[in-house]
């Protein structure tokens, strides 16, 4: 397909909405390191620091509970399950936070969580699947993908259905998430829906939105994706490993509709196009929303960005018709 975006930087903010540039002239204001200038565990803290400051007051829910997965070498993952009504049979869905592979936690996505569960009626299952640098690739996407087939084979225990099961993420949990429901495809396990949030699905930083965006560093930019990925996963062939670059798969043959909400001003955002050209072409079901004039991380700033809200209701929506309760 053509490019998406010439390759001029955009570092004077004029691609954003008035509230989007708000939310980073203030951020810029305060002038407090980037993350990618810290030590991991110092970026890890202030990730989960500021994490709910611009979301919106916790959704109501039955109940929330704390509970463990194992993985294949026998770690117990830590996971929250998020439950929106007393009825069992609810649907599943298994969600992956962001965070580069290296920061994040079920803690700094605990209010999105319980947003989708609450708008969606679905039971969501958050998996704090283990982190790099102390567990580098293919560590986090094993973890998923232990937890997705665990899920599948347990989903009654958790009062819920497991024929109605559907996998999500943000950024690289996109990443992990889109990994997922191609070895669920290749598994023979039926998904619902993958949900992608802005997925990473490229092997290098090298399209015209990273060259446009990556720049300009709003919210995120090159600096921090190669912090990320230094951390994560050894460059040359390792790249070029589907589990991390899902673009590079054989084939996406059968994996299970997509629903791929990308922000516009964003260095992810022509990888996350181009994922969505490749499904459709190998005949998948996709809808595909852009959000025009948004940053990657703007759907945590729901008090803030409208596009946040909205975001919300679509992907509950995609959820509800994914799973057959419209």
């Amino acid at each position: 397909m053509p490019p998406h975006h010439t390759s001029t930087p955009a570092d004077d903010l004029g691609c954003l909405t008035p509230q989007m540039r708000g939310v980073i002239q203030g951020m810029r204001r305060l002038g407090r390191p980037p993350l990618h200038a810290l030590p991991v565990a110092q970026a890890r803290a202030a990730y989960e620091a500021g994490a709910g400051v611009l979301e919106l007051p916790p959704a109501p829910l039955a109940q929330v509970q704390d509970l463990h997965i194992p993985a294949r070498d026998g770690a117990a993952l830590p996971a929250r399950l998020y439950v929106p009504g007393a009825q069992d049979g609810q649907p599943l869905l298994l969600f992956l936070h962001g965070g580069g592979f290296t920061i994040g936690s079920i803690a700094t996505h605990d209010l999105l969580c319980r947003a989708l569960a609450h708008q969606a009626g679905c039971r969501v299952l958050s998996l704090g699947y283990r982190l790099a640098p102390e567990h580098r690739f293919p560590t986090a996407f094993e973890d998923s993908w232990d937890a997705l087939q665990w899920l599948a084979a347990h989903a009654g225990t958790l009062g819920a259905d497991a024929t109605r099961l559907a996998v999500s993420g943000d950024s690289a949990g996109g990443t992990l998430a889109a990994a997922c429901a191609i070895a669920a495809r290749d598994a023979g396990l039926a998904l619902r829906l993958q949900l992608l949030i802005y997925p990473g699905t490229g092997a290098h930083q090298d399209t015209d939105s990273h060259r446009r965006f990556g720049p300009a560093d709003m919210v995120i930019g090159s600096a921090a994706i190669d912090w990320f990925f230094d951390h994560y996963i050894a460059p040359g062939a390792a790249r070029e490993d589907w589990r991390f670059a899902p673009l590079l798969a054989p084939d996406l043959d059968g994996v299970a509709p997509a629903w791929v909400a990308l922000a516009e001003c964003d260095p992810l955002v022509d990888e996350g196009i181009a994922y969505a050209d490749r499904l459709r072409l190998a005949g998948v079901p996709v809808d595909l929303d852009i959000y025009r004039g948004v940053t990657h991380e703007f759907i945590k700033m729901g008090r803030a960005v409208p596009e946040a809200r909205q975001f919300q209701r679509d992907a509950a929506r995609a959820l509800r018709g994914a799973f057959g309760l419209d």
